[in-house]
């Protein structure tokens, strides 16, 4: 059986040495190179194509953000950014890598951490086995495209809920972005994204679009508008108008839950609410999006050629979840026609 190919990008010495004996020990994977700044990445992984890259964020002569950019529009290979995540401005790097089209993070092992080197492993051999494609970035500020013919069931929009995974930050921002600041309704959103770095994510997604956004707090009342962000590592439900969140048992080994969210939205507001369902891995989602559907509610999956990993929204359209499958660039020009319907403008 061939060996994932590995590429370690890491500027300190001692972290970049037991990376590449991590590698080089699992039967897994093959060290093909190593890199310690962002420039030597990029010459790398063209001469060498590796199958995988382990990426630091924060290298001399090149970051890893820049090193990211330009490995997924010239010679795309799936990325594993692994990150220190100790302050704003690397964390921020981060996020932007994964909109880049990074698949995935991981904290830097520090003194006293169990099994490390176990989830890094388990998380590299996952990334490397992802099939990416060139990935050059759009523009955020790109008019609307028309709004597809989407309209909800039975009665006026409400709220809308939506869950995303690996790819999800770009996603988000896509959605997100075309957005106006008055856009009129609530919108709920759970990504998978490690605990370390979840919270900062709320002021990165602020930035990069019109909207409010805030991190879900218990106890507090949903809000008329604006963007509630789930936070890490807590699932988050809303029981008579007011946010629940709490640290419960994973669903399908995810916490916070995209099932779990969708399931209360259910129970909350029926066929008043839609539930957008983003790229993914697993199967997160696609059960609460199916009962938001039997409900009357609207329901939107991300197609295949958009996503970059088919698997949540493959899972609800196979079970017949989703009203409508539609592009990522479509999927919040629908929400703002939606959003259009509820409040009684003309789209």
């Amino acid at each position: 059986m061939s060996r994932f190919r590995v590429l370690v990008v890491e500027d300190s010495l001692t972290v970049r040495m037991h990376l590449c004996e991590l590698v080089q020990a699992d039967p897994t994977f093959e060290l093909v190179g190593q890199a310690e700044d962002g420039k030597q990445a990029i010459e790398l992984c063209l001469a060498l194509r590796p199958d995988v890259v382990s990426l630091d964020m924060m290298m001399p002569v090149m970051s890893g953000l820049a090193a990211t950019e330009y490995i997924m529009a010239y010679c795309p290979t799936p990325i594993l950014v692994v990150s220190s995540s100790l302050n704003r401005g690397e964390l921020f790097r981060t996020y932007e890598a994964l909109a880049a089209g990074a698949l995935d993070v991981i904290e830097k092992p520090h003194p006293g951490q169990e099994n490390w080197d176990q989830q890094y492993l388990s998380v590299l051999k996952l990334v490397a086995r992802i099939k990416v494609i060139t990935h050059v970035r759009g523009r955020r500020n790109a008019p609307m495209a028309p709004a597809l013919p989407l309209v909800a069931r039975q009665q006026r929009l409400r709220l809308v809920a939506i869950g995303a995974s690996t790819g999800g930050a770009r996603a988000l921002v896509e959605v997100l972005g075309v957005l106006p600041s008055d856009f009129p309704l609530p919108l709920l959103v759970v990504i998978h994204i490690a605990e370390p770095f979840g919270h900062a994510f709320v002021d990165w997604l602020g930035d990069h679009c019109a909207l409010e956004v805030r991190l879900a707090r218990h106890g507090q009342p949903l809000p008329s508008r604006g963007v509630v962000l789930a936070a890490p590592g807590l699932h988050l439900q809303l029981r008579d108008g007011v946010q629940v969140c709490e640290r419960g048992p994973e669903r399908l080994s995810c916490r916070p839950s995209v099932d779990v969210l969708f399931e209360s939205v259910v129970q909350e507001y029926g066929a008043s609410a839609a539930a957008v369902l983003l790229t993914g891995m697993g199967q997160d989602g696609a059960r609460g999006m199916l009962a938001l559907h039997n409900a009357g509610g609207v329901t939107i999956a991300q197609d295949e050629a958009s996503c970059v990993v088919y698997g949540m929204p493959r899972e609800a359209a196979l079970l017949g979840a989703a009203q409508r499958i539609l592009p990522l660039a479509e999927i919040g020009p629908a929400l703002a026609a939606l959003a259009a319907s509820a409040s009684g403008r003309t789209s």
